[in-house]
């Protein structure tokens, strides 16, 4: 399993990860909470969100050893659209 992580600093994480999870339940079974929401992508893909008072952190996981890239880009520019008042920082990173 592929794994990409994104940390990112605003106070509105707990409205974006909502956002984020209400966006997808039209086409996925996603669970959510204000706190923590977990899309599954299918084809073992999934995104799994939290948030905390300044931070929205995003995990994506990919089977085997996939490409995380495509599915970074798709989950960022969602971000960037439900945030466009301001100006967010997403940088993913790939754990060791």
């Amino acid at each position: 399993m592929t794994s990409s992580i994104a940390r990112v600093e605003t106070s509105n994480a707990s409205r974006y990860l909502q956002q984020l999870c209400k966006h997808w339940s039209h086409k996925f079974p996603v669970e959510f909470d204000t706190a923590a929401g977990y899309v599954p992508f299918g084809d073992e893909q999934f995104l799994r969100l939290s948030a905390d008072a300044n931070q929205l952190t995003m995990t994506l996981k990919v089977p085997g050893n996939g490409s995380t890239e495509r599915l970074e880009g798709v989950v960022a520019d969602h971000l960037k659209r439900f945030a466009f008042r301001e100006e967010l920082g997403i940088s993913w990173n790939k754990p060791s």
